[in-house]
This record gives C-alpha cells, sequence and structure tokens, in this order.
C-alpha cells in the first residue's frame, strides 16, 4: 500500500475528525491554532459535469485532496466554496450555477478576513474550478484593504503536477488534453470519489474551436499556447449550445489507473507545500510585519496578537470590507 489512499474512504465534511474548521468547537480550534495556524480553503464550483459525474465535482476534488493532507500534517480544512466564478462561455448551461464577478471576489475576501481574524493568518486557496485569474485578485484586495503580515497562497491543482497531464504521444497515460468533464477530469474524479460517479452514463462529445489549434489553449494552459483559454471570447463555442452534455471531450476513455501517479504527486507537493511554511513560519510566527506592511507597529502588533488577549484588536477595526 502506498503513502496515499487512492480511493479515499469517503470524505470527512461531516465527520469528527478534526480535519474541517465547522465541525470543530472553539475549544478544539483555539488549540489547533497552537499546534497548526494553517488552513487550506477549497474553491470549487457548481457545474454541469455531464451525466456520469456529479456537479460539484470541481469541488470534491479538492476537498478530498485537501483532506488527506490535513491527516498528515494536521493542518485544518475549511468547508469549500461550493459557488464559483464562471467565464462567459459557462453561462446559460443547466445545472451550473454562476456567481456575478464582484460578489465571488468580495465573498473570497470576506472569508480570508474571517480566518485571518480567527488566528489562521497562513492560508491556502486550493482551487479546482476554472477560475484561476480571479482568485488572485481576491487576495490582492485582502492585502490592500487590512495591510497586515499573513502567508495567502492561491494553488490550482493543475499547475501543481503540470507534467502529470500528458497524452500517450507525449509518454504520459491519456489519450486526450484535459479540458473538461472528460477523459482527465473524470480519471482523477474516478480515483478520489468513485462513489459519486456513474461511469456507465458516461458519454463524449467533439471539442469545437473556430481558429486552428495551436493558438488557444485548453484547460489550466497546460499546453503553454499564447492565448490563455481565457483570454478570449469568440474562438470558442459557448458549452450551452455546442456541449449540451455538459462534457468537452471523451469521458467514456477514463479511469482512475490513468490519474493515480499525478493524485498521488499532487498530494506530495500539497503536503510539502505545508510543511515547508510551517517549518518557516511556526504557529504564530509570520513573515515580517514591517516588510509587509506600513501600518505603525503598535497598530500591527495588536491586530496580529492572539485573538481575545490583553491589548488585541480585531482585524474589522483595521479596514472597512462593507464600504
Amino acid at each position: 500500500m502506498g503513502k496515499w489512499q487512492i480511493p479515499p474512504e469517503g470524505g470527512h465534511m461531516e465527520r469528527p475528525t478534526g480535519v474541517y474548521y465547522q465541525t470543530m468547537t472553539m475549544k478544539q480550534i483555539k488549540e489547533r491554532l497552537k499546534e497548526c495556524d494553517l488552513i487550506i480553503i477549497p474553491v470549487g464550483s457548481t457545474e454541469n459535469h455531464g451525466p456520469n459525474a456529479p456537479t460539484g465535482e470541481d469541488t470534491f476534488l479538492v476537498t478530498r485532496m485537501a483532506e488527506q493532507v490535513a491527516l498528515k500534517t494536521g493542518c485544518t480544512v475549511a468547508e469549500p466554496i461550493w459557488y464559483g466564478y464562471h467565464p462567459y462561455h459557462h453561462i446559460g448551461m443547466p445545472g451550473t450555477v454562476p456567481v456575478k464577478d464582484e460578489a465571488f471576489i468580495d465573498y473570497l475576501v470576506s472569508v480570508i478576513a474571517g480566518f485571518w481574524n480567527t488566528g489562521f493568518r497562513k492560508q491556502i486557496l486550493l482551487n479546482g474550478h476554472g477560475q484561476e485569474f480571479v482568485i488572485p485578485v481576491a487576495i490582492h484586495k485582502f492585502a490592500k484593504i487590512f495591510q497586515v503580515p499573513a502567508i495567502i497562497i492561491n494553488l490550482n491543482w493543475y499547475h501543481a503536477i503540470q507534467d502529470k497531464f500528458k497524452t500517450k504521444e507525449e509518454g504520459g497515460p491519456y489519450e486526450t488534453p484535459f479540458i473538461h468533464a472528460d477523459e482527465v477530469e473524470t480519471s482523477w474524479s474516478l480515483a478520489l470519489f468513485p462513489e459519486l460517479m456513474h461511469q456507465e452514463w458516461a458519454v463524449d462529445t467533439e471539442p469545437k474551436g473556430f481558429l486552428p489549434e495551436g493558438h488557444i489553449d485548453k484547460a489550466g494552459n497546460l499546453l503553454h499556447r499564447p492565448i490563455a483559454w481565457y483570454g478570449h471570447v469568440g474562438g470558442g463555442p459557448i458549452e450551452v449550445v455546442a456541449y449540451p452534455e455538459g462534457v468537452v471531450g471523451k469521458a467514456t476513455l477514463a479511469s482512475a489507473d490513468k490519474a493515480k501517479e499525478g493524485v498521488e504527486a499532487l498530494l506530495d507537493y500539497l503536503e510539502k507545500l505545508v510543511r515547508d511554511i510551517m517549518e518557516r513560519f511556526p504557529p504564530g510566527k509570520l513573515p515580517p510585519a514591517e516588510m509587509l506592511s506600513q501600518r505603525p507597529k503598535e497598530e500591527l502588533d495588536a491586530l496580529t496578537k492572539e485573538p481575545l488577549t490583553e491589548g488585541w484588536r480585531n482585524l474589522y477595526t483595521a479596514g472597512n470590507l462593507w464600504g
């Protein structure tokens, strides 16, 4: 048996395993902060992924990853962000629940702020959906509003292990490149939450584009083409017209075995990231405040104290989220 259990024995969202913030009491949270003050915030979506996969696929991918790493490292996982940002070509697809752009960004800022104020001042926003170009906007908006020391990182799981998505022509396991609800994404889902998958209902579609291949990239920009997958409108069709099935590619080609090596590599990297952060900055320690903020020292000292101890100031006294 390997280091990681693939597939896992179910999820932990409602289990008293000490993985999820929302299942813990404040007494338990206070004790956890003394041991590890890093929290992983899974950021997913609710989106049509075809007849064979749950609409929460993007979310379950990152919750199952985060859970395994939390069990190894002792960090905490937040219950996920279930509803995400969507680009224009997603709009109108039944089963997909898009959030207004500004609302999504402000929601993330509020979540980051709430966990920081509680004491989780090291945060990894683990993204499982095509919104990698939006989450950094929220991180920087938080920093501009509050100007406090923190480690806030956006990790898109598919960027951490880019060499694990190769096609067979490139020496990898896949017949087709990663797009959406296709061979690749379905393989990862079968590896991480097979109990929610119905592969007997899987269907295939033929990806369509209006320009010759080589200009516009596909999911995660993993092909490193000149134009990012999100850097255009009109280079390809809208999904509700071209892919009413909810699948862009060959979902029937998927298997858990194809994803296993990639899943293990991703979990290895995420574990290393958590451990490297905590080794460099143990509980209660952060990068030098004077190098991350121009707020007066006495103000930063009060804001970064342990919550509810003498002299502590809550974060919301330092910035206005409500305009």
